[in-house]
């Protein structure tokens, strides 16, 4: 005997990656987040590939895990790809002490996040219409 089966949350047309407890603050993670989202996949993916912050790369790999996910599990064109949402939440808190003068201590917080990406397939516009309204 089996669990009954989750329903599924997101449309036909998309799919998600979720990396947790990323050792990050959500602050940090959502300004790297800002940078990819409602754009095209392969623009995404080159952005978080020439970025200077460290948490870029954690954030690539999860980018192209969501994009493995849409192609290889939903049958989605990766050439249609956007990121929809790129979702960041917080995780647990370590907590730390620090020595301080006079025999005191001080408490440090070291945050952890979590971080949920959403592709969805946009639908192809045809070539016509675009054409005219850029000629207009």
């Amino acid at each position: 005997m089996s669990k009954p089966k989750h329903p599924r949350t997101l449309a036909e047309t998309e799919a998600q990656a979720i990396t947790r407890n990323i050792r990050v603050s959500p602050r940090k993670l959502n300004l790297v987040a800002g940078l990819i989202r409602n754009k095209p996949a392969s623009q995404a993916v080159a952005t978080l590939t020439f970025s200077k912050r460290r948490i870029a790369q954690e954030v690539k790999k999860t980018l192209e895990s969501a994009i493995a996910n849409a192609e290889n599990n939903h049958q989605l064109d990766v050439d249609q790809l956007v990121v929809k949402t790129a979702e960041v939440g917080k995780s647990i808190v370590m907590r730390r002490f620090h020595a301080r003068g006079r025999g005191r201590s001080a408490r440090v917080e070291k945050f952890f996040s979590h971080l949920k990406i959403v592709v969805a397939e946009r639908a192809a516009e045809p070539e016509a219409a675009s054409s005219e309204q850029k000629a207009a």
